[in-house]
């Protein structure tokens, strides 16, 4: 299989090396072991220096920049060089797995690589328009253009194959010809632990998040549940790790309620740059997100033995359920309540974590990586 994949961020090349600003394109770049050649194709950031990760192993071609997909009028104008560019890059694949819904970059690729007769399937990790209800609120044609995209896309998915993250996708996309249920796993069997040496009676209880501060991660939660923990049991300390737009705006409330002497916002961290040792560190992972597919810090968390309470929203139910604690979203006292459950029950945080190191073993990168590409080149 000669395989492209087309999804909607942002790479940069340093020294003729690829760099990609999130850590999916990692598990895109490890299908390059599964095919006899792989290209990724996104837009090329022309700011020097590095995005966070590094892409080893596959080709790429660059797109035509621009700052946002939000960014309509930026998008539009890119669209014509990007077919041309895309169009060019067909004559080189019998593959194409073109991830969206957004931005219209990816229905436009998808026909095109129908008319080249090009094997296509569709990929879709989150429901765009739930998304961009919670980002964009003020913004309502970025958010008709979002349902737009989105039904454009199920009508493309009744007649090629898609991939979703998480069945809560799988049920929306439930129409389609035919559909791989995909995890985003950067797992490691190494990385997985057998036993939980946590302490928890120890005289500070570490409480980690992990996740961009985004408006759709509703990360201004985070103070208020620190705050209702803290009234239960004041060993709680928040360690945040992970940047985005509305870092200062938790650190504000923070300081509003009287704990930011608690927590630690670390900003971005890699998993072998510290992550890794917070995780078996820590005492609870929460995860108060607002909209998902099936976020990889659930199955880092599972790895790690680490105790979930997460928010049941997309496809985190299914997920957490039996493995964790599952709470409805933006809800502060919920939270920590289910918190204290985790640390005053020894019996239950075993049965829990169990189950969950299970899970992660079930869901490596290598075995993820190997139905998918099973699924992309049409063997299964």
């Amino acid at each position: 299989m000669r395989l492209a994949i087309y999804c909607d961020f942002t790479y940069r090349l340093d020294a003729g090396e690829l760099y990609a600003e999130v850590p999916f394109a990692v598990f895109l770049g490890a299908l390059g072991g599964h095919c006899e050649r792989l290209t990724l194709t996104g837009r090329l950031d022309p700011t020097p220096g590095r995005h966070p990760y590094r892409i080893d192993g596959v080709e790429f071609v660059p797109l035509p920049y621009y700052p946002s997909g939000a960014q309509l009028g930026s998008v539009m104008r890119a669209l014509p060089a990007g077919m041309w560019r895309f169009w060019r890059l067909l004559g080189q694949v019998d593959t194409v797995w073109v991830l969206g819904p957004n931005p219209p970059q990816a229905v436009a690729f998808a026909l095109l690589a129908k008319l080249r007769r090009r094997r296509v399937v569709l990929g879709v990790r989150q429901h765009l328009p739930t998304l961009i209800r919670h980002r964009r609120r003020d913004a309502r044609t970025v958010r008709a253009a979002a349902v737009l995209l989105e039904g454009a896309f199920r009508l493309l998915a009744r007649v090629v194959p898609v991939v979703v993250v998480g069945p809560d996708l799988a049920r929306r996309y439930r129409n389609s010809a035919s559909v791989h249920v995909a995890i985003v796993s950067l797992l490691h069997e190494s990385d997985i632990v057998d036993s939980d040496g946590r302490d928890y009676d120890s005289a500070e209880l570490r409480l980690l998040s992990v996740g961009r501060i985004d408006p759709e991660k509703n990360p201004l939660l985070l103070a208020d549940v620190l705050a209702q923990a803290l009234r239960q049991d004041p060993r709680w300390r928040l360690e945040v790790c992970g940047d985005g737009p509305l870092r200062s705006a938790l650190g504000r409330r923070l300081e509003r309620l009287g704990i930011a002497d608690r927590a630690v916002l670390h900003g971005h961290l890699p998993l072998d740059g510290g992550l890794w040792d917070l995780y078996r560190a820590s005492h609870a992972l929460l995860h108060v997100s607002l909209t998902e597919g099936v976020p990889q810090v659930l199955l880092e968390a599972f790895a790690a033995g680490l105790p979930v309470v997460a928010t049941a929203v997309g496809g985190v139910p299914e997920t957490v359920a039996g493995r964790g604690l599952v709470i409805p979203p933006a809800d502060a006292p919920t939270a920590a309540t289910a918190l204290q459950r985790v640390v005053a029950d020894p019996e239950l945080r075993g049965r829990l974590t169990g189950r969950a190191t299970s899970y992660a073993r079930r869901h490596t990168l290598h075995a993820e990586c190997d139905a998918l590409a099973s699924f992309l080149d049409g063997s299964r």
